[in-house]
C-alpha cells in the first residue's frame, strides 16, 4: 500500500522550509484509485510552450517538439507545445506571449522563448538543453518550486514573480564574473523604461552587490549566473526572480508604486521581461566590445555602496588571530570584487569569506599592490 502526501505553500525568495501540511490522502492501487494515479503522474511531468519571435526561431521550437529534444536533469516527463496551438486557451495566470513578443525587439536575446505554468527550475532548463538550445533562449515560469540560488540555496516562488533564466556564450573568461553585474543593471533600467512608457513613477530599485535587487531597503529580486566551459566557450546561465506583484515575504514593485498613488496601472510581468532583454542586449553589446568599464558610471549610481564603511576580518599570521578593520568601499576591481580604501590610503579588495549569508558580513580583504 502506498502512503502520499500532497503539499504546498510558495513562498518567493525566503529559504525552502518544510511546507505546511495542507492535505493528506492515503491511497492505494485499487481499480477505484486508476484515475487519481493517472492524473498525479501527469502533474510531475512538465509542460513546455514554446515560441519564436520570427520564423526561423519557430521552426527551431518545432524541431524541438517533433524531436522530443528537451529533458530535464532529473529525467521526469516533458511535455512539449507550441504557442501556435495553446494561443486560444485564456487564462489570466498565464504568461501573455503575444504581448511580451511585440514588445521585444531585441535581435538576439529574448526571441526563443520557453514558458512553462509550473517547473521545478528555470535554472535547469536552459542550463540542462544548452546545446539544443540558440544563445539568448529564455525560460519563464508560472510558479517555481525549486528555484536556485547561491551556494546551492533553493527558492520557492508563487504567481506574481516574474522568474526566468535565458542563455549567452563568451570566449573570454576573464570577463565572465561581470556579467550578473550587466544583468542586474538592465533590470532596474527596465524597471524604469517600461514606467516612463506607461505614466507611472519611477522606482528606484537597488543593486546589492553582487546580485540583489533592493526597493526601500527591502530585496525584491536576485540574481543568478553560471558557467560551464565547452569547446572554448563559456556556456552562461543568467536566472532571475523578481517579485512584480506578491507582496510577501517582502514587498513587490506594484505594491510600491501604490504607495505612490499609482493605483490604476501596474506592472506586468511581460512588459518587464521584453524591456529588460531590449536594455541588456544594448549593455551586454557594449560591455563586450568595450568592457564593464563603460558601464561602470550608471551602475555606481544604481548600487547602494558608494562610499559604504564595512568592517574587514584580517587574519594575523604570526598569532593565528583575526582582526576586524574599518575601510569604505570605492568600487570594482578589474577581477570583479569590491575596491576598499583604509582610512590610511590603502587599497584592498574584499572577498566574502564564503560562509555568511550576507556578502557584507564576513568580508575579507586581500592588499592590492
Amino acid at each position: 500500500m502506498l502512503y502520499m502526501y500532497v503539499t504546498t505553500s510558495p513562498r518567493f525568495l525566503s529559504p525552502k522550509t518544510p511546507l505546511r501540511l495542507l492535505f493528506h490522502q492515503k491511497l492505494n492501487f485499487s481499480s477505484k484509485n486508476l484515475r487519481l494515479s493517472a492524473k498525479m503522474e501527469a502533474e510531475s511531468s512538465t509542460t513546455l510552450v514554446l515560441c519564436g519571435k520570427s520564423i526561423e526561431e519557430n521552426e527551431i521550437a518545432l524541431s524541438l517538439k517533433t524531436n522530443n529534444t528537451l529533458k530535464l536533469p532529473d529525467g521526469s516527463p516533458v511535455i512539449v507545445s507550441l504557442h501556435s496551438e495553446t494561443e486560444s486557451i485564456i487564462n489570466d495566470d498565464v504568461f501573455r506571449i503575444n504581448s511580451y513578443m511585440n514588445f521585444l525587439s531585441t535581435s538576439r536575446f529574448g526571441k526563443l522563448l520557453l514558458y512553462s505554468p509550473r517547473v521545478a527550475s528555470t535554472h535547469d532548463v536552459v542550463t540542462n538543453n544548452f546545446g539544443e538550445l540558440p544563445s539568448g533562449s529564455v525560460c519563464v515560469a508560472g510558479v517555481q518550486f525549486k528555484g536556485r540560488g547561491r551556494t546551492k540555496n533553493v527558492w520557492e516562488s508563487p504567481k506574481g514573480c516574474l522568474m526566468f533564466s535565458f542563455t549567452m556564450q563568451m570566449e573570454d573568461g576573464r570577463v565572465v564574473p561581470f556579467v550578473q553585474y550587466v544583468v542586474s543593471l538592465a533590470m532596474t533600467e527596465a524597471i524604469n523604461d517600461v514606467c516612463q512608457r506607461d505614466g507611472m513613477p519611477l522606482l528606484n530599485v537597488r543593486i546589492k552587490w553582487p546580485n540583489d535587487l533592493y526597493l526601500d531597503g527591502l530585496k525584491v529580486g536576485g540574481v543568478l549566473c553560471t558557467s560551464t566551459y565547452r569547446s572554448k566557450r563559456f556556456n552562461v546561465s543568467a536566472g532571475i526572480g523578481l517579485n512584480i506583484n506578491n507582496e510577501k515575504p517582502t514587498t513587490c514593485l506594484n505594491a510600491a508604486l501604490q504607495k505612490l498613488g499609482c493605483a490604476a496601472n501596474q506592472l506586468q510581468r511581460e512588459d518587464i521581461l521584453a524591456a529588460f532583454f531590449n536594455k541588456f542586449e544594448s549593455f551586454y553589446d557594449i560591455f563586450i566590445r568595450q568592457g564593464f568599464q563603460e558601464l561602470e558610471e550608471v551602475y555606481y549610481k544604481t548600487w547602494m555602496h558608494s562610499g559604504q564603511r564595512v568592517i574587514v576580518q584580517e587574519k594575523n599570521e604570526n598569532e593565528n588571530q583575526v582582526s576586524e578593520n574599518v575601510v569604505t568601499i570605492q568600487g570594482l576591481t578589474p577581477s570583479g570584487y569590491l575596491l576598499a580604501a583604509t582610512d590610511d590610503g590603502q587599497t584592498c579588495e574584499l572577498h566574502p569569506d564564503g560562509n555568511s549569508f550576507d556578502f557584507f558580513k564576513g568580508l575579507v580583504r586581500r592588499k592590492l599592490a
